[in-house]
C-alpha cells in the first residue's frame, strides 16, 4: 500500500492516468484509504484535504489522480446584483456550502435547500456535478455561533 501525505503538483505528460474515484465527503477527511481503478491500494494521511484532479502518486508506468465522483446538486442561475446577493443570503442562512461559476451557484441536493428554493420561487436545475464548495478565506468554518439576540 502506498502512503500519501500530500498531492504532487502535476501529473507528468506522457504517462497514462489512473483514477482513484472518491466521493467529496471521504476526500475532505485527513485519514482514509482508497483503491485506484487498477487495484493499487493507497492510504492517506494528509495535512490538508485533497481535491479533484490532484495527482497523488507517480510510478514508472502511470500517474494516479484523484477523481471526485459527481453528486446531485442544484444549479441556481444568477441575475442582477440584488437577486444574486439575496440568493447567496438565502443559501448561506441555511449554512450550506456553495460553489460559484459563470453558470451560477451550485449547492448540494438537500431537502432543506429544495424546500427553500421552492418556497421562495427561486428557479433551479437539478444537475450531477463534481461539487467543490468555495473555501472561506483559506480556513475552515469550524467555530460555532448562534443567531440569537
Amino acid at each position: 500500500m502506498q502512503l500519501i501525505t500530500q498531492a504532487i503538483s502535476e501529473a507528468p505528460d506522457g504517462l497514462p492516468v489512473i483514477p482513484l474515484v472518491v466521493d467529496r465527503h471521504k476526500l475532505a477527511r485527513r485519514r482514509w484509504r482508497g483503491q485506484a481503478n487498477d487495484g493499487t491500494d493507497f492510504g492517506f494521511d494528509v495535512a490538508e484535504a485533497l481535491s479533484h484532479a490532484a495527482c497523488i502518486h507517480i510510478s514508472d508506468t502511470a500517474a494516479y489522480v484523484i477523481e471526485q465522483s459527481p453528486e446531485s446538486c442544484f444549479l441556481i442561475a444568477l441575475g442582477d446584483a440584488k437577486q444574486s446577493a439575496w440568493i447567496g443570503w438565502m443559501v448561506g442562512n441555511l449554512h450550506f456550502k456553495a460553489a460559484f461559476s459563470e453558470e451560477g451557484v451550485l449547492v448540494q441536493d438537500d431537502l432543506a435547500v429544495q424546500q427553500m428554493l421552492d418556497r421562495e420561487h427561486i428557479h433551479y436545475h437539478k444537475v450531477e456535478r463534481v461539487f467543490q464548495p468555495a473555501k472561506q478565506g483559506g480556513h475552515s468554518h469550524d467555530h460555532s455561533h448562534d443567531h440569537s439576540g
